[in-house]
């Protein structure tokens, strides 16, 4: 049943949370670890390794294709327990890789089974609530969840100092196995068995066509992938960044922290300010500041070495807290019309932006080799492309509603 007034308890806010965090202990907790691993399995070139942060992305869009559909035909949490038991096995291939070949395969695998958490978390929200209080909701969980990436960088540095780089992966088995015996035992199915659809290709081909019926879910997944691109530039570049070319080896964990808070805090204020302003006004007014503070640092320091770290992280700050007033909207915004093709429509919006996220990073990331700017150039051209696109989608909202 969905409900825009009763408020969720705190447990349904921190499990789905960490259905989603997951996929940040999987990410944020290797950072510190790129170079020991590419040491191990010999690859020692910075952006090369980066690939052990973006492929994991290609799968988490891949993976919702299959699980969000098998979700509306089987219910959320048959495809929850999938998930997890594929994450397992792409760990398992990492733990044993010799190549980086081998080690970017189970990097896609584990992404594949965490979409299956990931999305299918989203699809359960859908299921429950709507409109700017589903956007409150979202807030509230991705504030929770951005406690992850806060302490994983600094919490996988201790781990390899104790016990090798391998032990993030055992570390993250360990978690993915508590959370998958938390969901199981706590939260009830919410797909009500009249709304189940079997699973065909043609029931995939309908979502598709009602997906494409909105042209403002449309408008805001691509917005959401152009933005998610950005910000990966960000997460897969920033041990070379930080550690290669400032030398804060030691540092780097706290920096990382330091940013994820501004991304948590700002979200968290998005789950009170979005009942007041409604999730569209706050996404356009956030994404306009978004695009200005990229551009300033792209004119300020065109031509020019990197600045000091504190101007670096002021700016990266600054453009982050931005962030936290994007991500949940953007999502809300383009879920909000089609609630009754959650599961499809969860998948359709995940695959698409990362779809367009992943080239975007792993191109992007190519030039951040001795200066950071490249990295800001992204976030501004990405940034103006969604305000146009955000734009246009409100122009066409404004005229239907006249």
């Amino acid at each position: 049943m969905q409900n825009e007034n009763v408020k969720p308890n705190f447990e349904f806010i921190a499990l789905m949370a960490s259905l989603m965090s997951i996929v940040a202990l999987a990410l944020d907790a290797l950072l510190p670890a790129l170079s020991h691993i590419g040491q191990s399995i010999d690859s020692f070139d910075p952006t090369d390794n980066q690939m052990l942060i973006t492929m994991i992305f290609l799968g988490l869009g891949f993976g919702q294709l299959f699980f969000g559909p098998l979700s509306d035909s089987y219910g959320r949490k048959p495809i929850v327990y999938m998930g997890f038991l594929l994450f397992g096995v792409g760990s398992v291939v990492c733990l044993i890789a010799g190549s980086l070949e081998l080690m970017v395969v189970g990097r896609i695998l584990q992404g594949v089974g965490l979409s299956a958490p990931r999305s299918i978390a989203i699809a359960i929200i859908r299921d429950t609530y709507k409109g700017d209080y589903m956007a409150r909701i979202m807030s509230f969980v991705t504030a929770f969840f951005i406690l992850v990436p806060v302490i994983a960088p600094a919490t996988g540095k201790w781990i390899m100092d104790a016990s090798g780089w391998q032990a993030i992966f055992y570390v993250q088995l360990f978690f993915s196995l508590v959370i998958a015996l938390w969901f199981w035992k706590r939260q009830p199915e919410t797909l009500k068995p009249q709304y189940k659809v079997p699973f065909s290709l043609n029931a995939f081909l309908h979502g598709l066509r009602e997906f494409m019926k909105y042209r403002e879910t449309v408008a805001f997944t691509l917005i959401s992938g152009f933005i998610t691109g950005a910000f990966l530039v960000y997460l897969s570049a920033s041990q070379h960044v930080f550690e290669d070319q400032y030398g804060l080896v030691e540092s780097f964990p706290f920096i990382f922290a330091g940013l994820a808070v501004s991304i948590g805090a700002s979200t968290f204020l998005n789950g009170t300010l979005v009942m007041r302003f409604g999730m569209r006004r706050l996404a356009l007014m956030s994404l306009t500041a978004f695009c200005g503070i990229a551009l300033l640092y792209v004119v300020l320091f065109y031509d020019e070495p990197n600045p000091s770290v504190v101007v670096l992280v002021a700016f990266l700050f600054f453009q982050f807290f931005c962030l936290g007033f994007l991500w949940g909207n953007f999502r809300s915004i383009a879920m909000e019309p089609i609630g009754h093709i959650a599961g499809i429509g969860s998948a359709i919006n995940g695959f698409v932006s990362t779809v367009i996220a992943v080239p975007i990073a792993s191109f992007i990331g190519g030039f951040v080799t001795d200066t950071v700017w490249p990295m800001f150039a992204g976030l501004a051209v990405c940034g103006l492309l969604s305000l146009g696109i955000a734009l246009m989608a409100a122009r066409r909202r404004a005229l239907a509603r006249a």
